[in-house]
């Protein structure tokens, strides 16, 4: 017996070791960052912001992998399913680490299958028009409820940031208008910048380029205050329709199970990244916002992501949005 518990008490002993060793060694080899959504999408451009300095303070390589499909919850199950080494994070947003499990028959959890790592961005999204379809929002509202269903709004497929945002603005104005859906947003984009569509809830990371050239119509920036590289934008508080909120926000999770030292690393290189002034004039220049120091630990990412969930689930539910 006392052989037994001796050799029980070494095991143990040797387990706690050689796991403190892969903490000190980690990361040994390149991790991948699977990214939800195409190259190229707006999730996928602060993913490799961030990525390109994380390399820097890891001393290995992140190599994106896009796993793209179903509003994002194809990457999200890659990355369930992934091993619970550090050597696997999972990249995503509010459409796949919230909106997707209401729309599609996903196999997890998002909240209790990860371990949060790092709050990365925000992105409020930007009412954008045609040019000549409206001077301002109180125009465009007003002419939308004068003739419902005549106007056409693109979206990145059934369930997307896009079409939840349009949804919820139809419900917040009291207007109709028709949903074009697209494979992408920036294919409804183009479609708005040539005139074939109205109107486009887009996130400011892609429109704001496209504003600047005057090749589109900002109407409003959907957050309390206006974006400080679009300071022409007024806010939606400002614009006539006060309380429209809807932030594209990205963040870092890990699968479940993922050692606390190895989010503890991930989380100082991701904070280090968000912290350098070339990623912050990048961000800035995109129409990001970077969250607080006290917003970017897995403590704060955990209950934001809760809250989020909670107040996005409701809302969905009373849009009844179906997937056809």
């Amino acid at each position: 017996m006392r052989h037994s518990g001796l050799c029980l008490m070494t095991v143990l002993v040797l387990a706690g070791v050689a796991e403190l060793a892969s903490a000190e060694t980690y990361p040994a080899r390149p991790i991948v960052m699977i990214a939800p959504f195409a190259a190229g999408a707006p999730v996928d451009t602060v993913g490799r912001i961030v990525a390109e300095r994380m390399t820097r303070s890891l001393g290995q390589q992140i190599v994106i992998e896009n796993v793209a499909g179903a509003g994002g919850s194809l990457g999200v199950a890659r990355a369930v399913r992934a091993a619970a080494d550090g050597y696997t994070i999972s990249l995503g947003n509010i459409s796949s680490h919230v909106l997707a499990e209401s729309f599609y028959p996903v196999q997890f959890d998002v909240l209790h299958d990860f371990a949060p790592v790092a709050l990365l961005a925000s992105n409020p999204q930007v009412i954008v028009t045609r040019n000549g379809f409206a001077d301002d929002l109180r125009s465009a509202i007003a002419w939308l409820k004068a003739n419902p269903d005549r106007a056409s709004a693109g979206i990145a497929g059934v369930g997307s940031v896009s079409h939840v945002a349009g949804l919820f603005f139809q419900k917040e104005t009291g207007t109709r208008f028709q949903f074009v859906p697209y494979r992408g947003v920036n294919l409804a984009q183009r479609d708005v910048m040539g005139g074939q569509i109205d109107l486009l809830f887009d996130q400011a990371v892609n429109a704001l380029a496209h504003v600047r050239a005057g090749k589109i119509k900002a109407l409003a920036v959907t957050s309390k205050t206006r974006l400080e590289s679009a300071q022409d934008i007024p806010s939606v508080d400002e614009a006539g329709l006060p309380g429209f909120y809807m932030s594209v926000w990205n963040a870092l999770w890990a699968p479940k199970g993922t050692p606390k030292e190895l989010i503890v690393k991930l989380n100082a290189a991701a904070m280090d990244a968000l912290a350098d002034q070339s990623v912050r004039n990048r961000m800035h220049d995109l129409g990001l916002e970077i969250p607080s120091p006290e917003e970017q630990t897995p403590e704060a990412l955990g209950a934001f992501h809760k809250a989020e969930i909670d107040k996005w689930q409701p809302i969905i539910k009373a849009v009844n949005i179906k997937l056809e």
